[in-house]
């Protein structure tokens, strides 16, 4: 399993009510997505800064979902080109049923 990061600039001054619409835009195409195993989106409305964590099943999906097509429509959407972070996932921690797992 992978975690990855994508972090990309909005334009300044982006209230989050305009960042929540943006998002419900895209959220449900990954619904029915069979690689993507979780996303978060994100937002930090003092940073103009948004963005979303995935967890994938490999890294390959990863690369396969955020290719150039990918980074061309968040460029289009948000107006800036993301930045994308795709790191291995070593350990799960669910405290609801208090344990650890190695992934």
């Amino acid at each position: 399993m992978v975690i990855e990061i994508v972090l990309f600039d909005l334009p300044k001054g982006t209230p989050r009510a305009e960042a929540m619409s943006l998002y419900h835009q895209s959220a449900r195409q990954w619904i029915a997505n069979p690689d993507l195993v979780q996303k978060y989106y994100f937002f930090d409305e003092e940073r103009s800064l948004g963005g979303g964590v995935y967890v994938w099943r490999d890294r390959a999906a990863a690369e396969r979902w955020h290719g150039e097509d990918y980074r061309h429509m968040v460029m289009a959407r948000y107006g800036a080109p993301p930045r994308i972070q795709i790191l291995d996932a070593m350990l799960h921690v669910d405290p609801a049923a208090g344990r650890v797992t190695q992934i």
